[in-house]
């Protein structure tokens, strides 16, 4: 067995794993992912029980019951990058022994929720409503780093978005598929599309302050793409990272979003809070029963 280097995984003096500051015991084979941490108490003020609570830096945890469903509730932080470190985290946890430092020779498969907010690409997506996102197309660059290969659909999907955006002038987009082993669950309430993941808010997602653009075209170019029965209906920041870390490591994920902007008819939800707690209730309700 090949041991992972101290410089690898690091592992504090409590036996936590470094940025969630978790150890094995703490995490639950059921996660919720939020960006904001102030969101992780809005979802785990619906459990039943809490056993443990930590933090470190923008990486909070709540795991408890609700019925007799474990879940665990862990902030993510904003974009890509942090992603690839709380998703690596994860799987470490459950995948890794901490004693020995080994790959565990039977794997663990997690089941992890994204609970966010998004802007809708589509002037039929309104504010307020939700999307569960079958693709997480990436114009970012992390999944780049890693080994990866894609279905023939995938692959299909990718070329069209080249030809229609030219995209690759800037980046070498990448896509990811949900996982159908959870996704098949959330189909009833939620517009269902492609998910585009930007590596910032502004510039990349077509917002025009004081600098210009590359391409100023970027939100039509996203609104009209079409692949056969395939959009793109949002836009927001770690979805394709999400899906891509999943598929690798072998987990079970899905990103839901609360649509608290829609970028073509430039309206904001006038409550998002609401917005977003209608979105963790149901997704709690959903999550408890399966």
């Amino acid at each position: 067995m090949n041991r992972i280097a101290d410089s690898e995984l690091i592992i504090n003096n409590r036996g936590a794993v470094y940025h969630l500051d978790l150890r094995p015991e703490e995490l639950a084979n059921t996660i919720i992912t939020v960006g904001d941490p102030d969101r992780v108490a809005e979802v785990s003020k619906h459990l039943d029980s809490i056993e443990h609570r930590s933090q470190h830096r923008e990486f909070i945890t709540h795991t408890g019951y609700i019925g007799k469903k474990r879940l665990s509730v862990v902030s993510t932080g904003i974009g890509p990058d942090n992603i690839d470190i709380v998703f690596n985290e994860l799987d470490a946890l459950v995948n890794i022994d901490f004693t020995t430092r080994t790959i565990k020779p039977t794997l663990s498969q997690l089941t992890i929720v994204r609970v966010g907010t998004s802007g809708a690409l589509q002037a039929d997506i309104p504010v307020d409503s939700a999307v569960a996102s079958t693709h997480g197309l990436g114009v970012d660059n992390l999944l780049n780093f890693y080994r990866r290969d894609n279905n023939e659909e995938e692959r299909q999907i990718l070329q069209a978005f080249g030809a229609h955006t030219h995209m690759e002038n800037i980046t070498s987009p990448y896509i990811s598929s949900s996982g159908a082993g959870i996704h098949k669950y959330f189909v009833e309430g939620f517009f269902h599309g492609i998910t585009v993941t930007c590596p910032g808010f502004y510039g990349p997602q077509g917002r025009v302050l004081r600098l210009g653009l590359t391409n100023p075209e970027l939100i039509d170019q996203l609104t009209s793409f079409r692949y056969g029965n395939h959009r793109i209906t949002n836009f927001e920041m770690e979805t394709s990272a999400m899906y891509g870390l999943s598929r690798l490591l072998g987990h079970q994920c899905l990103s839901l979003s609360a649509i608290v902007a829609n970028r073509v008819e430039k309206t904001f939800s006038k409550d998002g809070a609401a917005a977003v707690e209608n979105l963790i209730q149901k997704t709690l309700g959903i999550l408890s029963n399966i």
